[in-house]
């Protein structure tokens, strides 16, 4: 007969374990639990960061032996922008939503003071595009496409002498965000002892400037061993491909040289295969975990703070919803009626202010008035005065013409009555 199995139930500060007698049947629960999320599928979103032509898309390629969407862009973008595609994969029974984010231009500027910020915007879209879901009185988080990053593969260009300062600055920007999983990519185009030294050197100046990557967990005993390994591995230095060779009588992906054959998936040639293990096969689900629970769970906290939720008072009394809503609701009618009796006020002010303007206005208009009636009647009694002083000069006028007249009149008679006596004597 199977043995039953021994359970801890705890209730409150009187917890007591408790022997069951025989089989219960919750037991099949993790059996329950792994066919819901079969059917159900998974998201898994990968943000890729780095500089143009570093190798971003044929990386994804060789890690999903696939072909994905990928148009070439030139070195000449004005500013950093992020490209999206979202896509179905079936890998035996187990359905996956992978969706790619890839940065373009980044690294092109030569201003590169705010490369990181579309990349940190994005991040925060997608969190908060989740937490407004999951905020909304009917929600269906079971049904949400989860578009939150769950893994950053920050591409760092083989120099073999030190990270870069762009590097630093968006990786300290990101490393609060995402799961950053720093990897060196063409490893194929540095020789392998300088290969071991700019690893070295990459983590002395991360450890130096305070980042914080992802590392592979070790609380389980199932995987410790090898993830505690992988970690002393990182980062990466990985070769993509999408050239396949033929090699044993199998196709394989592998870069061709005219010295030689690098293969993508030959451990003792690059790490690609660790990469991809640790990854996608040991910890994608670590990965989705650790999104929700540190980097969203640390966005939600924030946002939610700032919106003046928290669960503990003043006095460190724990808060209800119901409490903080109430408060909320009184401070915001309280603001209200502050800003309303600040708008009341300034509504009389610009009224009192409207009314001085119009006064000032009319008392012009008014001035304007007097002065144009004062000017009129001036103007009338010049006028007046002028016409008066021409009746005046047609008057005289006249007088002098009757008399000019009246005395060409008596002119005129004498010099007839001449005439008329030199007549006389002649007859």
């Amino acid at each position: 007969m199977t043995t039953a199995p021994q359970v801890a139930r705890t209730l409150g500060t009187d917890g007591r374990s408790m022997e069951l007698k025989g089989s219960v049947g919750f037991a099949s629960l993790p059996d329950q639990l792994v066919n819901k999320s079969v059917a159900k599928g998974f998201d898994f979103n990968i943000l890729c960061v780095g500089e143009t032509a570093v190798g971003k898309s044929t990386l994804i390629d060789s890690l999903f032996k696939g072909s994905f969407d990928d148009v070439p862009v030139s070195h000449k973008q004005p500013q950093v922008s992020l490209t999206r595609h979202t896509y179905s994969l079936k890998e035996s029974n187990v359905n996956l939503r992978l969706t790619i984010v890839s940065t373009t231009g980044y690294g092109d500027q030569i201003n590169k003071e705010n490369s990181f910020k579309p990349i940190v915007e994005y991040i925060d879209s997608q969190f908060e595009t989740y937490l407004q879901e999951e905020l909304k009185i009917k929600r269906n988080l079971m049904e949400t496409h989860d578009t939150r990053i769950h893994a950053c593969l920050y591409f760092i260009s083989p120099t073999g002498h030190s990270l870069k300062s762009l590097d630093l600055v968006c990786m300290k920007e990101l490393d609060k965000k995402v799961n950053i999983i720093p990897i060196i990519a063409k490893a194929d185009t540095i020789s392998r002892q300088e290969l071991i030294q700019f690893k070295k050197k990459i983590m002395e100046e991360m450890g130096e400037n305070g980042l914080r990557i992802y590392t592979f967990p070790i609380d389980d005993a199932t995987v410790s061993d090898t993830n505690n390994k992988m970690n002393e591995q990182i980062p990466f230095a990985v070769v993509g491909s999408r050239e396949e060779i033929v090699a044993g009588g199998q196709r394989i992906r592998a870069r061709k040289y005219p010295w030689g054959v690098v293969e993508v998936e030959n451990e003792t040639h690059c790490d690609f295969v660790k990469l991809r293990e640790m990854i996608i096969r040991t910890n994608m689900e670590d990965l989705r975990e650790k999104t929700h629970s540190i980097h969203y769970e640390l966005y939600r906290r924030n946002k939610l703070t700032a919106m003046g939720f928290s669960d503990m008072s003043a006095d460190n009394r724990p808060v209800s919803l119901q409490e903080t809503y109430e408060q909320k609701r009184s401070e915001h009618l309280k603001e209200m009626q502050t800003r309303e009796e600040r708008m009341r006020q300034m509504f009389v002010q610009k009224v009192k202010d409207k009314e001085a303007q119009l006064k000032g206005s009319e008392q012009k208009l008014h001035d304007e008035f007097e002065r144009m009636r004062k000017q009129h009647t001036d103007e009338k009694k010049q006028l007046d005065d002028k016409r008066a002083q021409l009746e005046d000069e047609i008057n005289d006028f006249n007088k002098r013409k009757a008399q000019l007249q009246a005395h060409r009149a008596q002119a005129e008679l004498a010099k007839s009555a001449n005439a008329a006596t030199m007549r006389s004597p002649r007859k």
